[in-house]
């Protein structure tokens, strides 16, 4: 019932937040300054429609930290509740990867400490913080004034080479999976138990993460899923030739598919500028369509961000870049919020008429792929 209390009263449900953002400002006259009325402005449309943010490393990061506290603020990561508020921030993606070199049995159980550490830190913080699985569960905890935190992408060595531990992390909560990394999605693309993977990904409702991925896994998953897919930290190759970012073909097939490029906050990916980042955004917009882009901070993972982008907190100047482009607000409102609980909705939809046509794989990698 949230998500459709979503769609069908946005402005009554909007009316029951609590004051934590301006109100919508009144028209500026020719007298005042033109970038701090885009900037007000801005925030007003993100008081409307948050950043959903496709990519944080903080649970990482957190790990390395002897104490910290997120609702005061932490001064050691870029992201903390006080920055999250700051920045409109509704949701984001808290990302479980490890660390290149783990695999098999040891990469199943850091998996499995990174989603012990991530509930210990959203139970450590109830008043900033508040897990969630839905597009429902994202809406009622920015309702309530919290920061909507889903798990994942987890790194497909994760699994195990197991579909029963991929279950195993749904239940714990895992929403993403990226698809890289393994003998079953690799340079050569997805091998049968990888497609059973992806198969068994959809009956779950476990999003399918191709950034990273080769470009055979990537046209191969675009084919066998039934599901929207996801690029958590891609780029347009056309204006960066990082290996991560997407060529126009890619971008355009995805925008067929209806599936989510998520263009991430980094000076390597993007540019070292607001300005550069704006340009990707334009870009994917004009290829893949306004339904499928999306914002990935990227925060807290080591990587160098651009200037006025290097925190949590800065989206509101995005924003204000953006507008100053011509965007309206109905694309901004994809951008940040829409597009991200769109994917969620059909991935659960996927799932829920999966489940009635087939129960829980019991297929092993020995059998299909020798």
């Amino acid at each position: 019932m949230a998500d459709l209390q979503d769609e069908l009263h946005p402005a009554a449900e909007m009316g029951e937040l609590p004051q934590l953002f301006e109100a919508v400002p009144e028209p500026y006259t020719s007298g005042s300054d033109p970038d701090a009325a885009l900037l007000e402005r801005a925030r007003a449309i993100l008081a409307a429609h948050p950043v959903a943010d496709g990519y944080s490393g903080l649970p990482w990061a957190l790990r390395h930290l002897p104490w910290f506290d997120l609702e005061v603020g932490e001064s050691a990561v870029d992201t903390d509740v006080p920055r999250l508020r700051e920045g409109h921030v509704g949701a984001l993606m808290w990302s479980l990867h490890l660390p290149e070199g783990l695999d098999g049995d040891r990469a199943v159980g850091a998996t499995l400490e990174q989603l012990d550490l991530v509930k210990t830190v959203v139970g450590n913080h109830p008043e900033g913080l508040r897990l969630a699985r839905t597009a429902g569960q994202t809406t009622d905890a920015r309702n309530c004034g919290r920061a909507a935190v889903l798990l994942g992408p987890a790194g497909a060595a994760a699994l195990g080479d197991s579909l029963g531990i991929l279950r195993s992390l749904h239940a714990l909560g895992l929403r993403a999976l990226t698809l890289s990394g393994v003998s079953w999605a690799s340079g050569a693309g997805l091998t049968r138990f990888g497609e059973e993977v992806l198969r068994e990904m959809n009956r779950l409702g476990v999003l399918a993460d191709l950034s990273g991925a080769s470009e055979a896994t990537t046209r191969r998953t675009l084919a066998v899923s039934k599901a929207p897919v996801l690029f958590s930290r891609s780029a347009a190759r056309a204006l960066r030739p990082h290996p991560a970012n997407l060529p126009d073909d890619l971008l355009a097939e995805l925008g067929a598919a209806k599936g989510l490029c998520m263009v991430p906050l980094t000076a390597e990916q993007t540019g070292p500028t607001v300005r550069a980042v704006a340009d990707h955004l334009d870009h994917v917009r004009a290829v893949a369509g306004a339904e499928c882009v999306g914002l990935s901070g990227t925060y807290d993972v080591g990587t160098a961000h651009p200037q006025e982008l290097g925190d949590a907190s800065r989206y509101p100047h995005l924003v204000a870049e953006l507008l100053r482009r011509g965007w309206d607000e109905a694309d901004l409102a994809l951008l940040t919020w829409g597009n991200v609980q769109r994917l969620l909705r059909e991935s659960d939809f996927t799932a829920r008429a999966a489940q009635r046509r087939r129960g829980p794989s019991t297929a092993k990698i020995a059998q299909l792929d020798g």
